[in-house]
């Protein structure tokens, strides 16, 4: 029955469906973790600091949701290695001696670091020194972001690879480690994943403060949570729109192409025009019922009104990409990054007026952006990974080369299950992690032998401290 399903389907349609599926699955765990991971860091310090039980309630708060999805970003990330050797052993014969010691780089120094601290941060709380369980903690934090660097410098290399030769056996092998995995688009691409981390947390935090808020706006510990988040959300976002501007300009440098699908143009010319919105049509080559502003593109792409902007025209037919998939997936992603730069001025003038507290409108809006980081993330891959296609190594290696020879009925039934596997045992995390989040954070409890040292008033002042 199964392989009647699929005799008929494409193996490589299925393999490439596959491997999105589950990064896209895969890369909202990570996105997730990193940014929470420094946040328990922050909340550890500041309760070491100033002995205040909001800090204490918060980590301990957030830690067991932190653990659950960490877990299922590993098991979701070993599932989609394994894809490697399953449906892409073209790709990793040619590609192993580059990619896999990047991989193993990350395993040996974030996946050990992250496991060697993480049972002490998780179990050790009151088992060990406060010093040692914050370095702990430290430690777990720091692993996310070594991973996050090895992680971005393989995907880096295969969208801009440079330090590299091919051998006799067709394979491409290092000449130089240094300019492999700092290759000309892997610091942009690593400033803006990690603060795309950063700022999806914010919003879930943000938004699960909000929530609790919208029941007791008197909640402190709710209100800490709310005020931190929103304060991310105020510096972080206007940072990201910087740093993704120069994401695009280096884009734009070494993968024109890319940046042309994202925008829509199809012909080259100079005042190029910016496409708000629109349909586009690859048949015809135009942006139909399209919204622009003349010009602007040339402005932000080339810092000149009168520059030519390169169109999908300067390249050969069966080198574009999809352009609807990439010109949508980029509009999804910008404007939700500007949705997060408007609720951080928001809740910073709410909070220079005293109200941000009591702000039933802004808390609405919070709980709505709550899940919009996730979203802008799997955006942004998906612009990543299909505005580079048909390449799977730009301009090296094309994706449908790079297939493992396996027939589809294979590669269907691994797909199927996946989809019901994930949808069943990720499915229930995910239930229990909203559970987690339903909890009242105030009513976490904290072991007498835990409670702070420093009693009385000065006490009690830091346990309603709100700003």
């Amino acid at each position: 029955m199964v392989e009647s399903l699929f005799s008929d389907a494409d193996a490589l349609f299925l393999a490439r469906f596959q491997f999105a599926f589950t990064v896209a699955f895969h890369i909202i765990f990570p996105a997730f973790t990193i940014g929470i991971a420094s946040y328990l860091a922050v909340l550890e310090g500041l309760y070491l600091k100033t002995r205040n039980p909001v800090y204490q309630k918060l980590f301990r708060y957030w830690l067991k949701i932190f653990a659950v999805a960490f877990g299922m970003g590993v098991v979701s990330g070993i599932v989609m290695s394994y894809q490697f050797g399953t449906n892409w052993s073209v790709f990793s014969d040619k590609a192993g001696p580059v990619i896999g010691p990047l991989m193993g780089y990350e395993v040996l120094t974030a996946f050990f670091l992250e496991a060697g601290f993480l049972g002490v941060m998780l179990f050790g709380m009151n088992r060990v020194g406060e010093r040692l369980h914050f370095f702990a903690t430290l430690m777990v934090a720091v692993g996310t972001a070594i991973s996050a660097f090895w992680i971005l410098s393989v995907n880096s290399w295969m969208q801009t690879p440079a330090g590299f030769a091919m051998n006799e056996a067709g394979q491409y092998i290092v000449t130089d480690w240094m300019e492999a995995i700092f290759n000309p688009s892997f610091p942009y691409r690593l400033a803006h994943m990690l603060l795309a981390a950063y700022l999806t947390t914010a919003f879930v935090v943000g938004g699960v403060g909000a929530w609790h808020l919208l029941r007791n706006s008197k909640n402190a510990v709710a209100r800490k949570m709310f005020s931190m988040a929103m304060w991310m959300a105020l510096l972080v976002a206007p940072l990201q729109v910087f740093v993704g501007d120069l994401h695009g300009l280096n884009t734009q440098e070494h993968q024109p192409a890319k940046v042309a699908a994202m925008e829509g143009h199809f012909t080259s010319e100079t005042q190029a025009p910016l496409y708000l919105f629109g349909m586009p049509n690859m048949e015809t080559g135009e942006v139909d019922y399209a919204i622009k502003v003349p010009g602007l593109a040339s402005i932000i792409l080339k810092h000149d009104v009168n520059a030519e902007v390169t169109g999908l025209d300067a390249f050969p037919r069966d080198e574009w990409p999809p352009v609807p998939v990439v010109f949508w997936a980029f509009r999804i992603m910008v404007g939700l990054g500007v949705f997060m730069v408007i609720i951080g001025i928001w809740a910073g003038i709410q909070r220079a007026r005293g109200k941000i507290y009591q702000s039933a409108w802004l808390h609405r809006a919070s709980v709505l952006m709550g899940p919009s980081g996730f979203v802008a993330v799997i955006a942004g891959w998906i612009v990543t990974e299909v505005g580079r296609q048909p390449w799977v190594i730009q301009g090296l290696l094309r994706t449908s080369e790079a297939a493992s020879p396996i027939a589809a009925e294979g590669v269907g039934t691994s797909l199927l299950a996946f989809i019901v596997v994930y949808f069943f045992v990720f499915g229930a995390g995910t239930f229990y992690i909203l559970r987690k989040m339903a909890a009242n954070p105030e009513q976490v409890h904290i072991p007498d032998y835990a409670k702070a040292q420093p009693v009385g008033l000065a006490a009690e002042r830091l346990m309603h401290e709100e700003d």
